[in-house]
Protein backbone atom coordinates (compact mmCIF):
# COMPACT_ATOMS: atom_id res chain seq x y z
CA UNK A 1 0.00 0.00 0.00
CA UNK A 2 1.44 3.86 -1.05
CA UNK A 3 2.43 5.84 1.83
CA UNK A 4 1.15 9.38 2.39
CA UNK A 5 2.37 12.48 3.79
CA UNK A 6 -0.95 13.59 4.54
CA UNK A 7 -4.23 11.92 5.53
CA UNK A 8 -6.36 11.02 2.29
CA UNK A 9 -9.40 11.60 3.76
CA UNK A 10 -9.08 15.46 5.90
CA UNK A 11 -5.52 16.48 4.45
CA UNK A 12 -3.90 16.89 7.88
CA UNK A 13 -0.06 16.58 7.79
CA UNK A 14 0.45 12.69 8.57
CA UNK A 15 3.06 13.25 10.67
CA UNK A 16 1.13 16.25 12.72
CA UNK A 17 -1.39 13.26 13.91
CA UNK A 18 -0.40 13.20 17.40
CA UNK A 19 -1.27 9.55 17.51
CA UNK A 20 0.55 8.70 14.46
CA UNK A 21 -1.89 7.60 12.03
CA UNK A 22 -5.01 5.96 12.29
CA UNK A 23 -5.35 2.19 12.33
CA UNK A 24 -6.10 -0.66 10.32
CA UNK A 25 -8.85 -3.49 11.60
CA UNK A 26 -5.70 -5.54 13.06
CA UNK A 27 -4.52 -2.62 15.45
CA UNK A 28 -1.53 -1.59 12.63
CA UNK A 29 -1.09 1.97 11.59
CA UNK A 30 -2.59 3.35 8.87
CA UNK A 31 -0.17 4.64 6.17
CA UNK A 32 -3.32 6.65 4.48
CA UNK A 33 -5.65 7.95 6.94
CA UNK A 34 -5.14 10.04 9.85
CA UNK A 35 -6.46 8.94 13.30
CA UNK A 36 -9.75 11.64 13.62
CA UNK A 37 -10.62 9.94 10.35
CA UNK A 38 -9.94 5.89 10.61
CA UNK A 39 -9.99 3.63 13.62
CA UNK A 40 -10.30 -0.03 14.00
CA UNK A 41 -10.58 -0.67 9.97
CA UNK A 42 -13.12 1.96 9.48
CA UNK A 43 -13.68 5.08 9.12
CA UNK A 44 -14.83 7.53 12.04
CA UNK A 45 -17.78 9.55 9.67
CA UNK A 46 -18.64 6.97 7.24
CA UNK A 47 -21.34 8.64 6.36
CA UNK A 48 -19.83 12.61 5.61
CA UNK A 49 -19.22 13.69 2.00
CA UNK A 50 -16.19 15.39 1.00
CA UNK A 51 -17.81 18.72 1.14
CA UNK A 52 -18.56 18.47 4.50
CA UNK A 53 -15.18 17.43 5.37
CA UNK A 54 -14.20 20.55 3.56
CA UNK A 55 -16.33 22.28 6.06
CA UNK A 56 -15.42 20.26 9.64
CA UNK A 57 -11.73 21.25 8.36
CA UNK A 58 -12.34 25.02 7.89
CA UNK A 59 -14.16 24.87 11.46
CA UNK A 60 -10.26 23.64 12.97
CA UNK A 61 -8.52 25.62 11.65
CA UNK A 62 -10.75 28.37 12.77
CA UNK A 63 -10.20 26.65 16.48
CA UNK A 64 -6.07 26.65 15.85
CA UNK A 65 -6.58 30.62 14.94
CA UNK A 66 -5.44 29.47 11.21
CA UNK A 67 -6.41 32.81 9.58
CA UNK A 68 -9.67 32.59 7.68
CA UNK A 69 -8.24 33.64 4.03
CA UNK A 70 -6.02 30.08 4.48
CA UNK A 71 -8.79 27.90 4.26
CA UNK A 72 -9.30 27.23 0.98
CA UNK A 73 -5.46 27.08 0.48
CA UNK A 74 -5.72 23.91 3.10
CA UNK A 75 -9.32 22.81 1.97
CA UNK A 76 -9.28 22.82 -1.62
CA UNK A 77 -8.05 19.41 -2.08
CA UNK A 78 -10.15 17.25 0.05
CA UNK A 79 -12.42 16.30 -3.23
CA UNK A 80 -9.17 15.19 -4.88
CA UNK A 81 -7.93 12.87 -1.95
CA UNK A 82 -8.00 9.36 -1.81
CA UNK A 83 -11.18 8.48 -0.05
CA UNK A 84 -13.04 10.62 -2.11
CA UNK A 85 -11.77 9.59 -5.75
CA UNK A 86 -14.29 6.18 -5.12
CA UNK A 87 -17.22 8.42 -4.60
Amino acid sequence: MKKYKNCQSCGMPLSRDEKGGGTEMDGTKSSVYCSHCYEGGVFTLPDITATQMKEKVSEKLTEFKIPKFLHGFFTRGIPNLERWKKS
